[in-house]
């Protein structure tokens, strides 16, 4: 007997997809957002610092809403995304990414800056006194030193967005093949009155998945530091 119905490992494949372009489009960002606030100093970078760690303490819902009045079709964002170019965002996997990649994006910020912040400056300084430009010290220097950093945040917020429910459902609702994650099908099967066995398996895959990307976060980062002789 198959472990999974077909339209749950729809929905569990949907969650893998959804999740990985979440984090892999987002990734550069949080990278260069990590960097510039772990580095420097500017004007505005407490205001800045707090936008980019809002969506850890705002309820999912509610980035969720902010999405929908903003990239919906009659939103100001997505509404010229839609007039102009034909793009639909809200009740689309396409949107169900961009909720997830919201809503785990401060996670990779927070473990990269980290790195960032641990980082000797006087590398730099040497670097700069050699003749390295800004561009040459950060993909021979900091890059590098970054990368546990980078990885575990990458891992961390990719689980995140496997388990992300409120930002999903109220950007992009809870359809069945399209826009139903894993978390949505949990929910789904529990307002069924015989949805006990499909939620309970569901859940365990989730609990598992969830799992193995944090072991494999913390393996990785290790791992990593030992190779550039960071531990």
């Amino acid at each position: 007997m198959d472990l999974l119905s077909p339209m749950e490992w729809t929905a569990l494949l949907l969650s893998l997809r959804v999740a990985g372009w979440a984090i892999a489009c987002s990734l550069p960002l949080a990278v260069l957002t990590a960097w510039a606030l772990g580095r420097y100093s500017f004007p505005g970078k407490t205001l800045v610092d707090g936008l980019v760690h809002l969506p850890l303490v705002l309820p999912p819902v509610v980035v969720g809403y902010i999405l929908l009045v903003t990239m919906g079709t009659k939103g100001v964002i997505g509404g010229w995304l839609f007039q102009t170019f034909g793009v639909r965002l809200i009740f689309t996997a396409e949107g169900a990414s961009l909720a997830v990649a919201v809503t785990s994006f401060p996670l990779m910020v927070r473990a990269i800056r980290l790195s960032v912040e641990a980082i000797d400056g006087g590398l730099e300084a040497a670097a700069r006194t050699l003749g390295a430009g800004p561009v040459d010290r950060f993909f021979t220097i900091l890059l590098p030193l970054m990368a546990p950093g980078i990885l575990s945040g990458a891992i961390v917020a990719f689980a995140a967005a496997m388990g992300e429910f409120g930002a999903v459902i109220t950007f992009v609702s809870n359809i069945p093949g399209q826009t139903q994650t894993l978390p949505l099908a949990i929910y789904a099967a529990t307002q069924q009155p015989d949805g006990d066995a499909v939620a309970a398996r569901l859940a365990v895959i989730s609990f598992s998945v969830a799992l193995v990307a944090l072991m494999a976060s913390e393996i990785g980062a290790r791992r990593l530091r030992r190779l550039i002789g960071q531990g």
